[in-house]
């Protein structure tokens, strides 16, 4: 997984990060939640207490893991927060080229990670390409990139309105969004974008968010792992 820097935040990519802006998350919030049924309230965790969050887990009663919340600021290239957007979990807010100058930062991927795409669409495979093949790849999308923004700052220049200019910027170009989510959402999310079946570039930010839940619900986390990483 990406390496943890100061300030709860995971670098992603060459331009990104996950950072865990706020959180109030822990395991106590499972047990209580759970508890609530029988008019009981824990004021610290035991050993019972974990054998009923892994019960929880196990039989997939799962509303106990939304009494938690996890408030994420990410930075990506488009089409990973397109990806990201579709699964409609949690609440979103994104940087808009409507009202900001985009961002001049683009994703270039890294030689091992330009790939050749075998198969028929839900059964891919990929393999990596030749050196050439890769960084003529990565030129190309240079090149693209600077003639993209060039001309988005011409037309910005002349007048041309933000939220038509930005008509030219291509899908590799970063953005920010606040992604605000329960601990069961997710876990539906990492068990669905951290799977080997997932794109590459998302999976990353898949392990990163992965890394935060491991950290602030240790119990609840392995847990997941041990029913083979399926949300309840």
């Amino acid at each position: 997984m990406p390496e943890v820097i100061p300030e709860s935040t995971i670098r992603v990519l060459d331009h990104g990060f996950v950072r865990l802006d706020d959180a109030m998350a822990d395991d106590l919030s499972v047990v209580n939640a759970a508890r609530v049924s029988f008019a009981r309230r824990k004021e610290e965790m035991d050993e019972s207490d974990e054998g009923l969050i892994r019960f929880l887990m196990r039989d997939r009663h799962g509303t106990p893991f939304e009494h938690n919340s996890f408030r994420f600021h990410i930075r990506s290239p488009i089409f990973v927060a397109r990806e990201w957007m579709r699964h409609r979990v949690g609440s979103f807010n994104e940087f808009s080229m409507r009202y900001a100058k985009a961002t001049d930062d683009f994703y270039v991927p890294e030689a091992e990670d330009v790939r050749s795409q075998v198969g028929k669409p839900g059964a891919y495979t990929f393999e990596t390409v030749s050196p050439e093949l890769a960084e003529q790849t990565r030129e190309e999308l240079r090149a693209l990139y600077d003639a993209a923004y060039t001309t988005y700052a011409r037309l910005v220049e002349q007048g041309v309105a933000r939220e038509l200019a930005r008509s030219v910027m291509p899908v590799g170009a970063y953005t920010e969004f606040y992604w605000t989510v329960n601990a069961r959402s997710l876990m539906n999310f990492v068990s669905l974008r951290a799977a080997e079946t997932a794109q590459r570039e998302i999976r990353r930010y898949a392990d990163a968010c992965e890394r935060f839940l491991a950290e602030r619900m240790p119990v609840t986390y392995d847990a997941f792992v041990a029913a083979g990483r399926v949300g309840p």
